[in-house]
């Protein structure tokens, strides 16, 4: 079974040496591939030193080099894990052994930090939050939705359309797995403080609402019936707020009161009608979408582990 190392970097020279290491202990005949993101620093040449196979994407984000990783890598397995040395090489061995025995599509290293510094309270609650919010609207099964550590079955790799640019990856990877309602599982994989000089990438607030706003857009492609539904009936409560006195008015006096509001109150009435329709549509339209999704997950061979 060929199994492959992929590691997204950006400005990584701290810490590369020793996640490159790390994996080549932990699995020593894995292919370790760097996939540099424009780095300014000598992240590329130390990682081609430690024996990584180096490529470069120059669209900026890890959402972008994902995507390249993923449609260029070949591989039955793929460990994808951050160039900050931060996750536990140690566990890499027992995810793929878990995707293996198991016969899963993604196992998820979900982070347990060993330092305080580790895992900031701003990104904890965030990914908490974050978690909170996809498990009410996808019946999500993971703890970490955001983390960076993960194992890929090739049929997992091959049939995901990457569409996200940035760190909202991670959102984007979890509910592809919850939608196709693929086999996955979790281990707990300890989680360090960053290296002396490496600073994270993350941008708590802007990152955290660029996930959220991706998760609000998901919903949407997703669950376009309820998504609609819930604008309709918005509509529909602020139409009758306005048209109720106007008519109980007319019932009492034969007159129209208030004209504008009672325009206003029969196009909301009439906007609540076209929303309704337009996610009756959709919901249509999504799940041909999800099945051409599943039926390309299918073509590919199952792992022949």
């Amino acid at each position: 079974m060929k199994v492959a190392v992929i590691i997204p970097c950006f400005n990584e020279a701290h810490s590369i040496a020793a996640v490159i290491r790390g994996f080549r202990t932990a699995l020593p005949t894995a292919a370790i591939y760097v996939y540099d993101n424009n780095s300014t620093d000598e992240t590329a040449a130390i990682a081609s030193a430690a024996g990584a196979l180096i490529r470069r994407e120059l669209l900026q984000g890890k959402g972008n080099v994902v995507r390249r990783m993923f449609a260029d890598v070949e591989a039955d397995a793929y460990v994808m894990v951050d160039g900050d040395d931060t996750y536990d090489s140690r566990c890499a061995a027992a995810m793929v052994q878990r995707l293996i025995d198991e016969r899963l599509d993604m196992v998820v290293g979900t982070r347990v930090a060993n330092h305080a510094g580790a895992y900031p309270p701003g990104h904890r609650f965030g990914n908490r939050m974050l978690t909170f919010f996809v498990s009410r609207l996808f019946h999500e099964r993971f703890t970490d939705m955001l983390s960076g550590y993960r194992v890929f079955s090739r049929r997992f790799v091959k049939s995901f359309p990457a569409m996200s640019g940035g760190f909202e990856i991670e959102t984007e990877l979890t509910i592809h797995a919850l939608e196709l309602q693929l086999p996955v599982a979790e281990i707990a994989a300890p989680y360090r403080i960053r290296a002396m000089g490496s600073a994270s990438k993350l941008r708590t607030y802007s990152d955290g609402l660029k996930i959220l706003r991706l998760m609000v857009v998901l919903y949407k492609n997703e669950r376009p019936m309820r998504f609609f539904s819930g604008i309709a009936a918005i509509f529909v409560i602020v139409a009758l707020a306005l048209g109720i006195p106007l008519v109980v008015a007319f019932i009492k006096t034969g007159l129209v009161l208030r004209q504008p509001t009672a325009i206003l109150a029969t196009g909301l009435v009439l906007l609540s009608a076209i929303s309704f329709v337009a996610g009756l549509i959709l919901d249509t339209v999504t799940r041909g979408r999800r099945e051409i999704r599943r039926l390309a997950y299918l073509a590919l061979r199952p792992p022949d582990y």
